[in-house]
């Protein structure tokens, strides 16, 4: 019998769906999302290979588990008499002890439970994502793939943080995010440039409505910018990125705030939003900087903060032979691109504006000492890699 694999990706009011034909190079032959879970006007859409429209449909999904159980009954419309092999799990946060991509079982389930406190923006809703596949798929294994994974083994100096040691033993460290993005942008880099520049001084920028940057020496990262939780770092569409903590004790103070609220604060109502009182979104923002001062300035202070770690990654890495934009913004914004890479010529890196303009896979000069792409990331097809691996 023909078999697929599903990846499933879920975010705080979505879930993004794949399905593969399984492989070492999986072929997507669908994808798609459940949007606005738990919102007004909450739908699922869906697109073959081609791009062609498979469905784009309301729907009324109250949570993620209901929002599931609908796009179950979907995809198994959608099976054209195949099976499926596995499912691959995007799992944001896999906290001290599930370091490696691997097979969901009850005792990582149980092990998931008990890191929910590291990560309450995700892990709840992965969970019962989790679960409510694993019952109605009952005899598909089920594997989770890490965000954290890639950053594992991190070296000391970029792993622990400047606090007390009694909470480095209970857990409190730099985990790092984003990792099924890197490990896929490492692998296309691998592809398309060669081993020599996957094995370079690299530093990986995945910029989108949540932006961070990788460094990564010889293959192996050794440092990043989200930390403990994704809200460090770099400035974010609704997070504010690295903050001085004493500006959250002066507002707890001040505003009476609790802890949940501050978790509301820095993860939904800073970063651009909050320097634009208008949107999170770049386009929205680079649309409106003519006329707004507020929007940018956001833009502004977006692009020169990701510009100070372009700087400071370059002199943890000895030097920089490649910086890959990734992401949404990274992928796209092509006016964001530049403004980051203004007054980086002294890294040796020579911007070329007419390659960037036409959204060029490289859009440094060949005079340029630093090689600077744009990669388009596919989480989802990591994902199936991974699957396909692990069930091999």
């Amino acid at each position: 019998m023909t078999s697929r694999i599903l990846t499933i990706n879920g975010g705080s009011s979505s879930i993004k769906f794949a399905l593969f034909e399984p492989g070492d190079s999986p072929r997507r032959l669908l994808a798609g999302q459940v949007q606005r879970i738990a919102q007004p006007g909450s739908s699922l859409s869906a697109t073959d290979a081609s791009g062609k429209t498979l469905d784009d449909r309301k729907l009324d999904a109250r949570d993620h588990a209901e929002a599931a159980h609908q796009l179950i009954d979907w995809i198994k419309a959608h099976l054209d008499g195949a099976s499926l092999l596995g499912i691959g799990h995007r799992v944001v946060h896999g906290g001290v002890n599930l370091v490696d991509h691997q097979r969901i079982t009850p005792a990582i389930i149980a092990e998931l439970k008990a890191t929910q406190p590291l990560d309450l923006a995700h892990l709840p809703r992965e969970i019962a994502l989790i679960e409510t596949f694993a019952a109605e798929f009952v005899d598909c294994p089920q594997i989770a793939c890490f965000d954290t994974a890639f950053h594992r083994d991190l070296p000391t100096v970029a792993r622990l943080l400047p606090i007390p040691r009694q909470y480095a033993r209970a857990g409190v460290r730099r985990f790092g995010f984003h990792g099924l993005s890197y490990a896929y942008l490492m692998e296309e880099l691998r592809r398309i440039a060669g081993d020599d520049a996957a094995s370079g001084r690299i530093i990986l920028a995945h910029l989108g409505s949540g932006a961070s940057m990788a460094a990564v020496k010889g293959g192996r990262p050794i440092d990043t910018t989200m930390a403990f939780t994704p809200t460090a770092g770099l400035v974010m569409g609704t997070r504010p990125g690295d903050l001085d903590p004493g500006v959250l004790v002066y507002l707890m103070r001040s505003e009476n705030l609790s802890p949940e609220q501050i978790d509301e604060l820095i993860s939904k109502q800073c970063g651009l939003i909050g320097l634009s009182e208008s949107s999170s979104d770049m386009r929205d923002l680079v649309a409106r900087r003519a006329t707004d001062s507020r929007a940018a300035e956001a833009v502004d202070i977006f692009c020169y903060q990701a510009r100070k770690w372009i700087g400071a990654y370059a002199a943890a890495l000895g030097g920089l032979d490649t910086l890959v934009f990734a992401g949404g913004i990274g992928e796209h914004a092509k006016e964001a691109r530049e403004q980051i890479c203004q007054g980086l010529e002294f890294l040796g890196m020579r911007f070329d504006a007419t390659a960037n303009a036409a959204n060029a896979g490289v859009i440094s000069s060949k005079e340029s000492k630093v090689t600077v792409r744009v990669i388009p990331t596919d989480e989802q097809v990591m994902i199936a890699r991974i699957v396909h691996q692990i069930l091999s």
